[in-house]
């Protein structure tokens, strides 16, 4: 009863609401929205004398006022600037509305600086300096831009600017139109092309502009619906068709400040920090592989073999659940590489769902006999892993009381370790429901502290591993022991990232597996493993699984080599005109595009009451063990994609853009490759048993009938649940170990 007059009050107050001034209207004025300015570049001009040519250790730089300023490595261009300035400049403010994670920007320009003038040029044997001014309809500004070799290949930019300046901006060159790619776990499609994006790591929203969710989200929770620009992951790090790539320098603090990325002009790519300087790196190649190897710069973190080669099965709800739901997943002939069991440290409900204790210790009312349970999985080669995150809550919070175990809050507490309010003391952070405080990760010694609790508390008594959850939930006005969080919060999900691996050492798990959702630059040079945020259970382009295999193929480019996502997905809600809860048939479609990429783990959701499980019936966990099995038969192929994406910082999972020009002309979001001998047009709509692809360069065998097809070819492929459409290299290393490994596979089908 409580639920349906709940429902009734909501729909009335969005009808008035929409009587008011409308969905749109309500949404943009009334609700927290991103406010930004686009970022202008004005002309450029050069001093008499000043334009010429330089040799730098293998550079050429060169610079015209007709042409602007260029770099090249032998005859290739790593970079060049378009028509007008490349260096612009602005006086102004960033505000910031921000709610459980949810970070709205508000952008206000004083003056914009677009002109730029070149008064001076200072070549030496190591770097070509150029010097001149920056005008705006205010006062001018100084700037010197700085250009020398980088160590890795291509170059490094420095721009740094004078004359109190709150943010500069560099103007990339582009073929007309020339496709971007990156810029993180972007949802909305490869290609960022016309796009004005908020560089900021934060809450994604639920619906992310799916209709009328989003609304209901936005209205009822003060904008949690979010949009397609909101994402766990964005950092400023992109390619382009051209095959020139541009980040920012991971270890330069201002690199994590916010930025926006305007992509609306197609001939470039002007990416404004909220700084006073930069430092760019830009490098490019003759194919993408090159391309993003060379960008990456070095290896990322290795991964351990043991994920690969079965699936991780979250679980959770106690010990004898956890054992019985095992049970039936083995018996239907499962292929388990681990156990992910998320609330070991005790469930807690909220009005979103099933919740946690983030107190980080095991509760062993929950959970008796845990040690029992992870020897008995360990004599079945299963691991087991767990969850933490950087916040903590108080212990003494807990029902019946701490329970005795150690108040984690408190000991932080004393010792300073907590991200304060200016003036308030420890900052308390809404977390819908309860109040949580985040570790200060900007303080080395809270860093090791909360590495050693990690090590002591989580990662004991036989666990593997967990998910290294949150990491984009810094407030701006937060009070840090070291650095401003102008810089911090974005910075935020690799200082995490740089906890986590402290802990894996202190520890002493050398194959210790963690999995992080929030991104930053550099982040997976200490942890390899991510996850591509919550996605709601449904098939929306939004917000769904089509939208979690587009994050996917961004990051990989971006940065993220080694990335997978829930199988499933995980938010579901009661939306008032709509319960939205997992069907068996996007369930085996998730598990299908999973089984086929870089891990495979299953999450029972923030409703697993309400949601379809693996191992709910005999039909679904058949289905699912089925895709375990060809996950696994897929081991051996897939350990040698994943040690060389971590050597060479090319995804394992990616977008066709890296087989050819073929397959970038056909510029197809829904495909993916897993290495270079593997391609798989998953099915990503309901009700769907075909899926049209045109097939990339080179010539592929279809798994399940040996038909070839050949570069450039569009065809319509069968693919009933069960036998997703995948497709071989012919003539590589592999091609006879892989078709060997779908012809091992008996679906029951």
């Amino acid at each position: 009863m409580r639920r349906w007059l709940r429902r009734l009050l909501v729909v009335l107050a969005v009808l008035v609401l929409l009587a008011v001034g409308g969905a749109v209207a309500f949404e943009r004025f009334v609700l927290p929205h991103d406010d930004l300015d686009v970022v202008e570049a004005g002309a450029l001009t050069v001093a008499s004398g000043v334009a010429g040519e330089w040799e730098v250790d293998g550079l050429t730089v060169t610079l015209s006022a007709a042409e602007g300023l260029s770099i090249r490595e032998g005859e290739r261009v790593v970079w060049a600037s378009d028509r007008g300035a490349f260096v612009t400049g602005a006086r102004g403010s960033v505000a910031w509305d921000e709610r459980r994670g949810y970070f709205w920007p508000t952008v206000t320009i004083e003056d914009r600086l677009g002109d730029q003038s070149v008064t001076g040029v200072t070549p030496t044997d190591e770097q070509v300096e150029i010097t001149g001014r920056l005008s705006g309809i205010g006062n001018g500004a100084p700037y010197t831009v700085t250009v020398r070799p980088r160590e890795a290949g291509g170059a490094t930019i420095d721009v740094v600017t004078d004359g109190g300046l709150y943010a500069v901006g560099l103007v990339s060159g582009r073929s007309e139109g020339a496709g971007v790619h990156g810029f993180g776990a972007q949802t909305a499609g490869w290609d960022l092309d016309g796009r004005l994006l908020p560089i900021v790591v934060r809450e994604q929203g639920v619906g992310r502009g799916q209709q009328p969710l989003t609304f209901l989200a936005d209205v009822t929770n003060g904008g949690a619906g979010g949009t397609e620009d909101m994402t766990y992951g964005a950092w400023s790090s992109f390619v382009t068709d051209d095959l020139r790539g541009l980040r920012l320098d991971p270890d330069e603090e201002t690199s994590h400040a916010f930025a926006v990325a305007d992509l609306r002009d197609p001939g470039r790519v002007v990416l404004e920090v909220w700084s006073n300087r930069l430092r760019a790196e830009v490098t490019s190649a003759l194919d993408p592989a090159g391309l993003v190897a060379a960008q990456q710069g070095g290896p990322a973190a290795p991964l351990a073999e043991w994920p690969l080669d079965g699936a991780i099965v979250g679980l959770q709800g106690g010990t004898t659940e956890v054992r019985e739901h095992l049970d039936t997943l083995l018996a239907a002939d499962a292929d388990i590489s681990a156990v992910w069991i998320q609330d070991w440290t005790g469930r807690r409900i909220t009005s979103f769902g099933d919740r946690l204790w983030w107190t980080w210790q095991r509760d062993d009312a929950w959970y008796p006999g845990w040690r029992g349970l992870v020897r008995d999985l360990a004599e079945q080669d299963i691991q087991v892993t767990t969850y933490v995150n950087p916040f903590l809550v108080d212990a003494s919070l807990r029902p019946g009381g701490d329970g005795g175990i150690r108040n984690l809050w408190q000991e932080a507490a004393d010792a300073g370790f907590l991200v304060r309010r200016s003036g308030d003391g420890t900052y308390e952070l809404d977390q819908g429901g309860f109040e949580a405080s985040l570790v200060d990760l900007t303080n080395a010694r809270a860093r090791s502290w909360f590495a050693d609790v990690i090590a002591d508390e989580v990662l004991t008594d036989g666990v593997s591993g967990f998910m290294a959850d949150f990491g984009e939930g810094l407030p701006y006005d937060a009070e840090l022991d070291d650095g401003l969080p102008a810089y911090a919060h974005n910075r935020w999900p690799a200082l995490w990232a740089r906890t986590v691996a402290l802990a894996c050492r202190r520890a002493e798990l050398p194959d210790c597996v963690t999995w992080m959702r929030s991104g930053a630059l550099g982040q997976a040079r200490d942890v390899p493993l991510f996850w591509a945020g919550d996605q709601l259970v449904d098939w929306s382009e939004q917000d769904g699984l089509p939208s979690a295999l587009h994050a996917m193929l961004s990051a990989g480019v971006s940065g993220w080599p080694l990335v997978h996502s829930d199988v499933g997905g995980y938010t579901s809600v009661d939306a008032v005109v709509r319960d939205y809860t997992r069907s068996e048939e996007l369930l085996e479609r998730w598990a299908e595009l999973e089984a086929l990429g870089v891990v495979m783990r299953t999450h029972e959701g923030n409703r697993p009451d309400d949601n379809v499980q693996v191992y709910d019936t005999p039909e679904t966990a058949a289905a699912f063990a089925s895709m375990t099995r060809l996950h696994a038969a897929l081991g051996e192929y897939r350990r040698d994609v994943v040690a060389r994406a971590a050597a060479t910082g090319v995804p394992a999972l990616r977008h066709v853009w890296f087989a050819g020009p073929q397959a970038s002309a056909a510029d197809q979001d829904d495909i993916f490759m897993l290495g270079d001998a593997l391609l798989v047009a998953p099915v990503l709509s309901a009700g769907e048993d075909k899926v049209e692809l045109t097939f990339p360069s080179g010539t592929w065998t279809h798994v399940w009938t040996g038909r070839e097809y050949t570069a450039g070819e569009t065809a319509e492929v069968e693919a009933p649940l069960g036998r997703p459409a995948a497709f071989v290299l012919a003539d590589h290393p592999w091609t006879d170990n892989l078709l060997d490994a779908f012809t091992f596979l008996d679906t029951g089908r």
